[in-house]
């Protein structure tokens, strides 16, 4: 067994639980109206947040009950009652956010006490996803690639009112309950890459909105990606194209999906000019010095003649490498790149690359996500990505959307 799976048994409270999709089938409501009426939003009417509010109380005692045998708790309506004030006064009183007043929330806290009631996990995690903050996870926060794509999502999210939170996991080992814990504090999230596994995320799908980013989808839970293996094999024939022959990809293909899809769509332009693709330069990132240790040992040996690039960063230490190796570029060695970020307009020669709409990849995850919210129901999209030619392959500079035939 492994460790995630050691770690899934150990908290099976997370199964158990109530999801907002629950609650929002039982009270007859949208998941965004669950949120809405949770939180106290004028725009609930109150027959509609009191039906939510019953709906919520009811499945959790629903649950303790098969939890318990059958044995019956004190509810929150009973402190509620004890105490003379409102279901929300109680939760913003254990909250102690500073809205009730010292005497108000020593009645409830007496009322707890003498009824020995305990807040259900469920009651308190709904309490705290319905706080309009959405957040998105990544697995690292350095270079480009991740800014834009905040930007993105920042946009889409503000613009509907809520707030964002971000998580880089940094590959850490309790990267999976981190982010556990986190959904249990947001409307929904948004999770990219290979940060957790199928399975972790499968769990938290069940009981949020999550839109997969930059990854391959799952059954029922909503993603958006860019198209990668195309537009690698539309890039990669151009450069087949200038007659270079001893071409080297240059990115571990393990350390991402998108990266692996680019690997294969350099495979398969070799496989159309029936040639065998050399095994990949595996950087062991995606940052400007992964690329340079990476290039500079074939660079010196004079083993290339072209390096197609998992992403702009890399290609950048190659630029680096090349100089120290008394390589020219284009002349000796063409390169090119993917993203098309800043840096790619300001290296000599300019980069040729493969254009990613980052901030809108962002973006729509964002809308997926509040989509979900809305409907329940999950989505996926790919967008699409554009070869861009400048001088690093060997042309001449070109109109920016310039697509070589790949027929």
């Amino acid at each position: 067994m492994d460790e995630e799976e050691r770690d899934g048994d150990a908290r099976p409270a997370m199964k158990r639980r109530p999801t907002v999709y629950q609650v929002a089938e039982k009270a007859g409501v949208s998941i965004a109206t669950v949120s809405r009426a949770l939180r106290g939003d004028g725009s609930v009417a109150a027959a509609t947040r009191q039906r939510v509010l019953d709906a919520a109380e009811e499945l959790a005692r629903e649950q303790d009950e098969a939890a318990t045998g059958g044995r019956r708790r004190p509810t929150v309506y009973q402190v509620a009652e004890k105490a003379g004030v409102s279901i929300a006064t109680v939760s913003r009183a254990l909250r102690d956010d500073g809205a009730v007043t010292a005497k108000t929330r020593q009645r409830v806290l007496d009322a707890v006490a003498e009824l020995n009631w305990s807040p259900s996990r469920t009651a308190m995690a709904l309490a705290g996803v319905a706080n309009d903050t959405v957040a998105i996870v990544f697995p690292d926060l350095s270079g480009p690639y991740y800014a834009n794509v905040i930007a993105g999502f920042e946009s889409e999210v503000v613009d509907r009112g809520s707030a964002v939170m971000v998580l880089a996991t940094h590959g850490r080992a309790a990267s999976a309950q981190m982010v556990r814990d986190l959904s249990t504090r947001v409307d929904g999230l948004v999770i990219m890459d290979q940060t957790i596994p199928d399975k972790v995320v499968g769990e938290i799908a069940a009981d949020v909105p999550v839109v997969l980013l930059a990854r391959p989808s799952l059954p029922g839970v909503a993603s958006v990606r860019t198209e990668n293996a195309d537009s690698a094999h539309k890039i990669t024939r151009h450069v087949l194209g200038h007659a270079r022959r001893r071409l080297r990809f240059l990115g571990d293909p393990d350390l991402s999906p998108d990266v692996r899809d680019r690997w294969l769509g350099f495979v398969r332009a070799h496989e159309d000019f029936e040639l065998p693709a050399p095994e990949p330069l595996r950087a062991e990132g995606l940052a400007p010095e992964h690329g340079y240790d990476a290039a500079l040992p074939i660079l010196t040996d004079n083993g290339v003649d072209a390096i197609v690039c998992a992403n702009d960063e890399l290609a950048s230490g190659v630029y680096r490498a090349a100089a120290e190796a008394g390589r020219s570029i284009p002349d000796e060695v063409a390169v090119t790149g993917w993203d098309d970020v800043n840096i790619a307009l300001h290296l000599s020669p300019r980069l040729t690359t493969v254009r990613q709409p980052l901030r809108s990849l962002g973006a729509t995850a964002g809308r997926l996500l509040f989509g979900q919210m809305e409907s329940g129901t999950a989505q996926g999209e790919v967008l699409v990505t554009e070869m861009v030619i400048r001088e690093s392959c060997g042309c001449e500079d070109v109109p920016p959307f310039y697509e070589f035939p790949t027929g």
